[in-house]
């Protein structure tokens, strides 16, 4: 299969040829190599330089753990299309370099950059290498140091790259960073949907789910039949859901049926009591501990942002020396409801990059 495909476009201008003059009185016939006619028309020609694109290139940025698919799937998907695929690029910064040291002189037409999201940790892979995962925040920190690669040639403003995650469309402040984080001489395309991208279901190879999110502290379910109501008050306007089937459900069992995936977040805050006036605190119970937390204003505004209440994590406090540790942990039920077709067949809605109702695009 070829490399690559290309697109160019050439103007030809009108060929004028100058008439041949001859001098009507001498009747002699002009010599070899003579100028015959004063008033040629140079040709003219336009022409437009050739663009070449390179194949669709996808970096796989994780590794699958324990029964989980996602970056599996996602490879097998690509492979299919005879895209180039990436394994192993496990931050930004590997991205980058791999971009600036393969480049082979056609431009990148489409990057695929599949990453797991979620709007509470941002992208489950590295800043830099050995770093913490991609936020807004720190990537805009790399990019104003200069920590990351300088991107030298081949994207260009034609440039498409399309983040396949969990929802990273919504996250309107990381899509702006990576939009400026992929700028070289020429700002490209970013594209990222609203939904959850789904690879290797047993109907689609790839479609997109809405999600929804009910929460408990780790390891003390309150069982799914209270789940399932809690959830249902969440989202009053949702009809079409069985909540409790939904939370029970491993997978989609048909086109359109919701399931649920499970997922953890933990917090950690330390503090150093050497050298400071203030008594360490000693925690008896998980109430005093998120007591504490409402009472400090950086700790509040940090919780805060996790738009998670705090009694949904599981809290406690370990000592060592001088040290104090606080540790929380949450686990997250996402209930995941297939976007089908409103018509005809049942079937998934083909994700689109170009439709803006399932993308967003900057």
């Amino acid at each position: 299969m070829k490399k690559g495909f290309t697109k160019a476009t050439v103007i030809m201008g009108l060929f004028f040829a100058a008439g041949l003059l001859t001098n009507c009185d001498t009747k002699k016939p002009a010599k070899k190599g003579a100028v015959i006619a004063s008033n040629t028309v140079v040709n003219e020609k336009e022409i437009v330089k050739e663009v070449v694109y390179r194949k669709p290139v996808v970096f796989i940025t994780g590794i699958d753990h324990g029964k989980q698919k996602f970056y599996k799937s996602a490879r097998n998907y690509f492979l299919e299309k005879e895209f180039e695929v990436v394994d192993h690029a496990f931050s930004m910064q590997e991205i980058f370099s791999w971009l600036n040291k393969n480049y082979d002189g056609t431009t990148y037409g489409e990057l695929h950059i599949v990453a797991k999201y979620n709007p509470w940790e941002g992208l489950d892979f590295e800043t830099l290498i050995k770093s913490s995962n991609v936020t807004s925040e720190r990537l805009r920190k790399a990019i104003t140091l200069g920590e990351l690669p300088t991107l030298e040639e081949g994207i260009k403003k034609e440039t498409k790259i399309v983040f396949h995650s969990q929802g990273l469309g919504n996250d309107e402040s990381l899509m702006k960073t990576l939009r400026d984080a992929f700028v070289a001489d020429e700002v490209p395309n970013v594209f990222a949907s609203y939904y959850v991208d789904v690879f290797g279901g047993e109907f689609s190879a790839h479609y997109l789910a809405k999600p929804y999110y009910v929460f408990y502290p780790y390891a003390h379910s309150p069982g799914m039949t209270d789940l399932s109501k809690e959830i249902a008050r969440k989202y009053p306007e949702e009809k079409e859901i069985d909540w409790y089937n939904a939370l029970n459900n491993e997978k989609e069992r048909y086109v359109g049926d919701p399931y649920k995936k499970r997922f953890s977040i933990p917090v950690k805050f330390e503090f150093d009591y050497t050298n400071s006036d203030d008594p360490m605190p000693v925690f008896k119970m998980p109430e005093e501990i998120m007591d504490w937390i409402e009472k400090d204003e950086e700790l509040s505004k940090v919780m805060s942002a996790y738009n998670i209440p705090l009694e949904k994590f599981r809290w406690r406090s370990v000592v060592k020396g001088n040290q104090l540790v606080i540790k929380g942990k949450v686990t997250v039920l996402c209930v995941l409801k297939p976007l089908i077709k409103p018509y005809g067949d049942l079937q998934h809605v083909e994700p689109d990059t170009e439709n803006l109702r399932l993308y967003a695009s900057l």
